[in-house]
């Protein structure tokens, strides 16, 4: 189990402590090595890697073909690589993990309570909800850019991001049951669990 003063001292410095702690208890698991892969809402069973080299080993597998997560903070694998080449052990660090965790989290949440307007209850939820899916108002949130990196906009009002016709437009639409929210699968497996047959892989099958 990783502690609390790991947890602290490896986050990122630009989101509040309270913040961090309730990211990692929703999200987190103890074990730096855990990867999770998913093509859409099943499962994929993989054997629980035991060293670096083996988690690392699954990640490259499945990568580009399925949904994979992995380590304390169930970092999206894959996100910015183009090469499986290009991935590196630090996914399955626990430290460095927390620390591409909470800078990739604190950027969903800004994304989300900038959405909402304000750092409600509501706003973080739905930052967890976009984090365990990808998704966010039908986009793809990891590739957003992150409000505070946008210049300010002089005069500008929420009307382009938020319905303005009754009370209930301008809240979140309903996500389905696995948080995500879109018309159509994206062409990027990055992006989603893609829907695909692995169950020809041999050692694995879906739940």
């Amino acid at each position: 189990m990783i502690d609390a003063a790991t947890i602290h001292q490896c986050a990122d410095p630009a989101l509040k402590p309270a913040i961090v702690e309730k990211f990692v208890r929703a999200v987190g698991v103890p074990d730096p090595l855990a990867v999770t892969v998913r093509t859409g809402n099943p499962v994929i069973l993989v054997t629980p890697p035991k060293i670096a080299d083996d988690a690392m080993e699954l990640v490259r597998r499945y990568v580009g073909q399925a949904m994979v997560r992995v380590g304390v903070t169930q970092y999206p694998a894959g996100l910015g690589v183009t090469d499986v080449a290009e991935l590196k052990p630090d996914l399955v660090e626990a430290c460095a993990n927390i620390r591409m965790g909470t800078a990739l989290f604190g950027k969903v949440y800004r994304i989300v309570t900038k959405w909402y307007g304000t750092p409600v209850d509501e706003a973080f939820g739905d930052a967890i909800e976009a984090w365990k899916s990808g998704y966010f108002e039908g986009k793809y949130v990891f590739d957003e850019p992150d409000p505070d990196s946008l210049p300010p906009h002089k005069g500008a009002s929420d009307a382009d991001d938020k319905a303005v016709d009754g009370n209930d437009a301008a809240r979140p639409a309903k996500r389905s049951d696995n948080g995500i929210l879109q018309d159509k699968a994206p062409d990027d497996p990055n992006k989603a669990g893609i829907r695909i047959d692995l169950t020809g892989i041999g050692v694995n099958k879906p739940k």
